[in-house]
């Protein structure tokens, strides 16, 4: 089993025009035969991009397709319209990849899925993927591989470098989620780890996170109170200094708190087995569990 996306799942990519999004397009249907339905690019409906059919609208691709998942490669500045033209059109699943998205422009998108069916990931991700099955994003899929491990993190490389660490040792992954590093995306921490906990065949979690805001802790207070399944995670960001915004938007401390000592103590104190250093997640998660 998996979360979010398996072998059935049919994607269309929303800018799959321009150079970015078709590379990764067909680099998603090369990786186990993806079912990438058709794209997106308003005015170049009708047409034909390397095998893949492009409709103006994405209710139109949804009609004539039959997807039910949109990853979007369009520019920041059209992200949000983006994202809310899925929503309308009834897609259960968005992943957004672009980097770069107005923060206030994803404050209007969070309001406006209120109540809707539609799950984001991301802005600012890399995406999802269900080994053996199903790749949505723009991750290496040769480093994946499936089995029993489920993998979140706000950090695109860093979840690469624990799927690597796990397929090393020959553990598999259930599903690998890059939810992105911005202040206001679409799925949480919590939101994972709630599906992972329901899914069956997820045995154990590394959950990768940043300094800034209090993702973490309110996912390390679910894994106290309610999860029964190991977890292991890292904090990056240890010798950032307060103030300095980094690499991701959401990476910040400000007031003193959201840093990564903080955040650790706090992580321990809930169960979970913290790494001090990148290379040591799977040899964290290895420490309370045993597949």
């Amino acid at each position: 089993m998996s979360i979010l996306i398996d072998k059935n799942s049919k994607i269309i990519t929303q800018g799959i025009t321009g150079a970015t999004g078709l590379y990764h397009a067909q680099g998603c249907r090369d990786y186990c035969d993806t079912q990438m339905v058709g794209g997106v690019t308003p005015g170049k409906g009708g047409t034909k991009i390397d095998g893949f059919p492009i409709f103006n609208t994405v209710t139109e691709a949804v009609e004539q397709t039959g997807a039910n998942v949109s990853i979007i490669y369009v520019p920041p500045i059209a992200s949000a319209d983006a994202i809310m033209e899925a929503v309308d059109a009834g897609v259960e699943l968005v992943i957004c990849i672009t980097e770069g998205v107005p923060v206030l422009d994803m404050v209007k998108v969070k309001k406006y899925m209120e109540g809707k069916k539609t799950r984001l990931i991301g802005p600012n991700c890399p995406g999802i993927i269900t080994p053996g099955q199903s790749k949505i994003g723009i991750m290496p899929g040769y480093i994946h591989k499936p089995g029993p491990v489920g993998v979140v993190s706000r950090s695109g490389t860093l979840t690469y470098e624990a799927v690597w660490q796990l397929t090393s040792r020959n553990i598999g992954q259930t599903t690998c989620i890059g939810i992105g590093g911005d202040p206001v995306n679409g799925t949480s921490h919590l939101d994972a780890l709630k599906m992972f906990e329901a899914d069956p065949e997820t045995k154990a979690v590394i959950m990768i996170g940043e300094i800034g805001g209090d993702a973490e802790e309110k996912a390390a207070e679910y894994v106290r109170d309610h999860m029964t399944k190991p977890v292991a995670a890292f904090i990056a960001g240890a010798t950032a200094p307060a103030g300095k915004r980094m690499g991701h938007a959401g990476a910040i401390i400000s007031g003193g708190k959201g840093d990564a000592a903080s955040k650790k103590i706090f992580l321990r104190e809930c169960g979970i087995s913290v790494a001090d250093s990148p290379a040591e997640m799977a040899e964290a998660l290895l420490k309370i569990w045993q597949p």
